[in-house]
């Protein structure tokens, strides 16, 4: 009786199986035991991200003057949840596993926008929001940061915006991600030109979002000037996704009834 060659077909695709099965198990196991690693690193991120926008962490740095890490400095942060639609804390949400993001897309827990009233462009929005709160030694707020997102040129910029005590004062910006075209809309990164934002006031005397990025500023002094930023040379409609997705987050639709409720005391 004649054996089978160890060279045929039926010997090859067995080996080519076996060896994709073997394959297959290892990144599966690595991608299991990793998960925690890119979860914990994520969390790290998000968290160096809120202290470079307060102004708590120089950017690029892992600690500060004092030698405090991310997490020794993060741990003078409050995280809290905010009903976005109520401007009131939401105790009974877990601001430690809360994540946004993936609540704006859960039809359950956001809301469709319109087009009108979508100016930042993000289609839907969630019913709970994050705020980072840093308190003086008396208890009243420092500082507050806020997560942003809205569409600029080739698709949506995400980061944070920090507020003075009185919170209506710009104290700080940063994005942490976006796919502006690097040299034009990427110098969303420049920390010169983030250092502009610091004391940009927020609201106009009708107390609607009144910030603008503009090609000239109004003369030095003036309301109008307290209100702008340069806009990013040759990156009009980045600037223009900026204005209105900073003018949003802080608007009634995003976290304008809280902060209202905030500075009336009434949270």
């Amino acid at each position: 009786m004649s054996q089978p060659k160890r060279d045929g077909i039926g010997n090859i695709l067995l080996v080519a199986v076996s060896v994709c099965l073997v394959c297959s198990i290892l990144v599966s196991g690595a991608a299991v035991a990793l998960k925690p690693v890119q979860k914990a690193n994520r969390v790290l991120d998000q968290k160096k991200n809120v202290l470079i926008a307060a102004g708590v962490l120089a950017e690029g740095a892992t600690e500060d003057a004092e030698g405090r890490g991310v997490e020794a400095l993060f741990a003078d942060f409050e995280t809290r949840v905010v009903d976005l639609r109520t401007g009131r804390y939401a105790d009974d949400v877990d601001a430690q596993s809360f994540d946004q993001l993936r609540t704006a897309s859960d039809p359950s827990r956001s809301t469709a926008l319109a087009t009108g009233e979508d100016p930042a462009t993000i289609k839907r929005l969630e019913h709970y929001g994050l705020v980072y709160l840093k308190r003086d030694a008396s208890g009243a707020i420092e500082t507050a940061v806020l997560p942003i997102r809205g569409y600029g040129l080739w698709g949506t910029l995400y980061g944070y915006l920090a507020l003075d005590s009185d919170l209506e004062t710009v104290a700080g910006i940063g994005f942490y991600q976006h796919q502006e075209t690097p040299g034009l809309g990427g110098e969303v990164e420049n920390p010169r030109w983030k250092a502009q934002w610091a004391g940009v006031s927020l609201f106009g005397d009708d107390g609607t979002p009144a910030v603008a990025l503009v090609k000239g500023k109004a003369p030095e002094g003036s309301d109008a000037r307290s209100h702008q930023v340069d806009a990013l040379s040759g990156a009009t409609m980045t600037s223009r996704g900026v204005q209105n997705l900073v003018n949003f987050w802080v608007g009634e639709r995003g976290y304008g009834t809280w902060l209202e409720n905030m500075r009336g005391g009434r949270v």
